[in-house]
């Protein structure tokens, strides 16, 4: 694998998960209480053993800068690294990233400094683990140009995909944007190919590229300098590239969730709370996932009721009832508060004692959720101050609302309360 070059894909202005990303680089959203979702195509990276790793973002990037130097500092005498390329204005491109492929043309020259077979090109809002070394050895075995790691899925889900067609040999012949009717009965294909078994095949017989790609050395150079005018690999460089490539599809069958949205983004997380099983595990000592070390102290629980839910370092949690939630590292949280079905992103800092009865003498609120205070299917972002007997629960079932001066959005009935808002004692959202 040290043949290999990792790309990772921070995307654009994450408009999908705005306004998690109104301050931050979508790769830099926390994940699970105390991860970051760059955190996943790093850990898989470094679990494969490919440790040369650019991370490429153009929003928001000063927070993804700040965790990715100090989570990952490999030792001196590798040749390891996780770098974040920003979008640059340079008198040869004096444009900003316009897609997935031409972020990655604006640094041919830099990756053409490194004496490497393959790049891979991964996504940095996916949920998922995977050994990218087995992915890898079948884009060499069956000496491919392109290889696109795939899902298979059913009829119910796949017209939200892009789709492919293979032939027997596993070779991509044909690809079809989120196709319906007809259109989505022609890309029907036999996935015993790639290894189902004839029940799993009749159950989902479609394939979905997970946005997963490995390109030889040499073909990533040609497509992005001979087709300046495309700018996305997946709606744009592969598709027009199976004609005259080799292109080979991998299939993965393990869990994959695309997290790119609030909606997705919060079911994922509170899934992670499932028992016995959950779909996504944080528990495999085979492949961790790692983060920054922060070095906080335990948790804290005075008197408290919590079922299936997640707490991260450092919490303080104080006689109040918490079920199905997942609580983000230094998440404080008062005495007869209610908590269900949310997801608390935690805190940057702490409070002394001292600042805390200081902002209660001053009419304000501190950080944390606020005495008896309510809180139901809700995201509450970082450092958030929630006052005392509080309601966020969507009284009036609203699907979308955006009430930025109120400190707080409505996303598929997800209220989303923003960083650092400030929300007063007794109001009701």
């Amino acid at each position: 694998m040290k043949r290999v070059l990792a790309i990772i894909l921070g995307g654009g202005a994450g408009t999908r998960l705005y306004p998690l990303t109104k301050q931050r680089a979508k790769p830099a959203v926390p994940l699970a209480g105390k991860y970051r979702l760059i955190d996943i195509p790093v850990s898989n990276c470094v679990n494969s053993e490919i440790l040369k790793i650019y991370v490429l973002t153009q929003f928001n990037s000063a927070s993804l800068n700040r965790h990715i130097s100090r989570a990952y500092s490999f030792s001196g005498f590798s040749d390891g690294f996780v770098e974040v390329l920003a979008a640059q204005q340079t008198p040869d491109n004096p444009s900003w990233f316009q897609g997935t492929a031409d972020a990655v043309r604006k640094y041919l020259w830099l990756l053409d400094q490194w004496d490497i077979d393959e790049f891979l090109i991964l996504s940095g809002d996916h949920l998922y683990r995977m050994d990218y070394r087995l992915f890898i050895e079948r884009h060499r075995e069956t000496n491919a140009d392109i290889t696109l790691s795939v899902v298979p899925i059913d009829e119910k889900r796949a017209s939200s995909f892009g789709l492919m067609k293979i032939n027997d040999s596993g070779r991509v012949i044909d690809f079809s944007e989120k196709p319906k009717g007809d259109e989505l009965k022609a890309m029907r294909v036999d996935t015993t190919t790639l290894g189902l078994t004839a029940s799993e095949a009749q159950e989902m017989p479609y394939i979905a590229s997970m946005g997963i790609y490995v390109f030889k050395r040499q073909v990533l150079f040609d497509l992005l300098q001979n087709s300046l005018d495309q700018t996305d690999f997946g709606k744009e460089i592969i598709p027009a590239s199976a004609k005259d490539y080799n292109v080979q599809a991998y299939l993965f069958k393990g869990y994959w969730e695309d997290i790119g949205t609030i909606e997705a983004f919060y079911d994922a997380n509170l899934a992670l709370t499932a028992q016995p099983n959950p779909s996504f595990s944080f528990y495999d000592k085979t492949a961790p996932i790692y983060t920054r070390a922060r070095y906080l102290p335990p948790t804290k629980l005075q008197n408290c009721q919590i079922t299936e839910s997640m707490i991260g370092d450092g919490c303080i949690l104080k006689e109040c009832q918490i079920h199905h939630s997942v609580l983000g590292i230094r998440s404080r949280v008062e005495t007869g508060c209610n908590i269900q079905d949310s997801l608390l992103l935690g805190a940057d800092y702490y409070q002394s004692q001292v600042e805390r009865k200081g902002d209660r003498d001053d009419s304000g609120i501190p950080i944390g959720i606020g005495p008896n205070t309510t809180i139901r299917r809700a995201i509450v972002d970082k450092n958030a101050r929630i006052g005392q007997d509080v309601q966020i629960i969507n009284k009036d079932r609203v699907q979308e609302a955006e009430r930025e001066g109120q400190g707080f959005y409505i996303r598929s009935g997800i209220v989303v309360i923003l960083k650092n808002a400030v929300i007063s004692d007794g109001t009701i959202i």
